[in-house]
């Protein structure tokens, strides 16, 4: 377990727009998928990450001033 990739994975989910919708989309796949690229990741860690309230990922991205998003640029 790493504090500091679970820390970095909240923050990407806060500010990469197209990030956090697969992660929205699928939140298990889109963990497993980082995993299986080698971050060092915990089955509890996928857990917890996963069971947040997905509202709390969209309000943290909404709260967040705008300059630190990554904009996604597909159109959905």
């Amino acid at each position: 377990m790493s504090q500091k990739t679970v820390q970095s994975i909240i923050g990407r989910l806060i500010t990469d727009e197209e990030y956090r919708l697969r992660f929205l989309n699928d939140p298990l796949a889109t963990l497993n998928e980082l995993r299986d690229q080698g971050v060092e990741l915990t089955r509890g860690e996928i857990e917890a990450l996963a069971g947040t309230d997905r509202t709390f990922w969209i309000d943290a991205a909404e709260r967040i001033d705008r300059r630190l998003q990554r904009s996604s640029l597909r159109s959905e």
